[in-house]
């Protein structure tokens, strides 16, 4: 098979599923980025004597360089293919963590992490986007799985840097992260420089004659990234705070650890479940049963905060919003053009990442604000009703026609 002959049957091309196997493991080193001062936030917070909010700008500057880089890297990756944007993420993350581990002020350290957000944002959305391009009839499944390497990092680092943190200090965890990005992610980089096949037809067709939708690509794009806040606001809380949470509830820091590597562990579950889902009723259906099912883990948490209660809330919320964000990548290659995929579900990813950012803020000044994170909580569910709003929306536009493979 040349680079450029059609991919008609991905249930019979290994290349694919070998290319999707490396996809995971660079985004499940890659994606330390994302996860990495989450674990960090209580001791950066007590190494530069802020209060909360503060300690949490630089998970804003995080995800902020995450999210524009997603746009920067996924154009990238239409123009010149997936390997540009990885080795350009892979030096980003050594450069930011080492740079983060020398900084003698909160403002510069949080410059530093939004390097890191930049880099770490190669691993997600491009790699998406590159997979979707290798699978037609298992589409979902295979970009439920490439996404997965998020959530793996997730699950597997946050013990790993919370013990290292413990034993030598956060300057020093962040240098070792730092040079092993580098070390292992530049090889992987290369096994996926191979571009992606031609598609026959050239894509998917116009929205508005694709999938029945009566909404300009523009409207919908608009109406994706309002979901994309709403949703990920709600998310944040949970996944940016879970840490500090149980350290203020007196179960300590690693107990918040181990919640949110179970979080993700779930999350990955819920990914590859939502993959299934998604190929049978379509990425706007699924989208819309994740973002409920997130709301009800949110409700539980704003009542119940034992020990117990938390480790199995933890595991709901993330069983249920895990496979939240990457159905916006199903529903990009169901309703958009192929060539355009990288540049437009960086664009929802942006918008995904912004919600995060701004819900990690908005937690942190809540706990502030009211010295508890209840209130957080609530907030939270207000913008998940809002996601759910558009999704109800969406559907409706469509006329519950579920689209043709793209």
């Amino acid at each position: 098979m040349t680079d450029s002959a059609p991919l008609q049957d991905p249930r019979d091309a290994r290349p694919a599923w070998t290319r999707l196997a490396v996809a995971v493991l660079i985004g499940t080193i890659g994606s330390i980025g994302m996860w990495s001062f989450v674990v960090a936030l209580p001791a950066v917070q007590a190494g530069f004597g802020a209060t909360r909010a503060e300690a949490s700008l630089p998970y804003t500057l995080t995800m902020v360089g995450f999210a524009f880089g997603g746009v920067f890297m996924g154009r990238l990756a239409d123009r010149f293919g997936i390997l540009p944007p990885l080795l350009i993420g892979a030096a980003c993350l050594g450069a930011g963590y080492v740079a983060g581990s020398l900084a003698p002020s909160l403002a510069l350290y949080g410059l530093a992490q939004l390097v890191v957000g930049f880099g770490a944002s190669a691993s997600f959305a491009p790699i998406m986007a590159d997979l979707s391009h290798w699978f037609v009839k298992r589409r979902g499944v295979a970009v439920a799985i490439a996404s997965s390497g998020n959530y793996l990092a997730g699950a597997i680092w946050p013990p790993i840097l919370q013990h290292a943190i413990a034993a030598d200090g956060w300057r020093a965890a962040h240098l070792a992260m730092g040079a092993a990005c580098l070390v292992a992610l530049v090889p992987l980089s290369f096994l996926m420089r191979r571009r992606a096949p031609v598609e026959a037809g050239g894509g998917a067709a116009p929205v508005s004659r694709h999938g029945g939708m009566d909404l300009s690509q523009n409207a919908l794009l608009a109406l994706l990234v309002v979901a994309g806040v709403s949703c990920c606001v709600a998310m944040a809380m949970p996944q940016v705070h879970l840490v500090a949470y149980c350290a203020d509830l007196g179960y300590g820091p690693a107990r918040g650890a181990q919640m949110l590597s179970l979080m993700l562990g779930f999350g990955i579950v819920s990914r590859l479940i939502s993959g299934f889902v998604a190929d049978r009723i379509g990425g706007l259906r699924t989208l819309l049963a994740g973002s409920f099912l997130q709301g009800a883990a949110l409700f539980l948490y704003v009542f119940f905060d034992g020990l117990t209660s938390l480790y199995v809330i933890s595991a709901l919320f993330g069983l249920f919003q895990g496979g939240i964000v990457p159905m916006y990548a199903v529903i990009v290659r169901e309703f958009f053009p192929a060539a355009k995929a990288g540049g437009v579900l960086g664009v929802v990813v942006m918008a995904t990442l912004v919600g995060m950012a701004l819900g990690g803020w908005m937690a942190g000044l809540a706990f502030d604000l009211t010295g508890a994170y209840r209130m957080a909580f609530l907030n939270g569910l207000a913008w998940n009703l809002l996601n759910v709003g558009v999704c109800v929306f969406l559907l409706w536009r469509q006329g519950g026609r579920r689209p043709a493979h793209a």
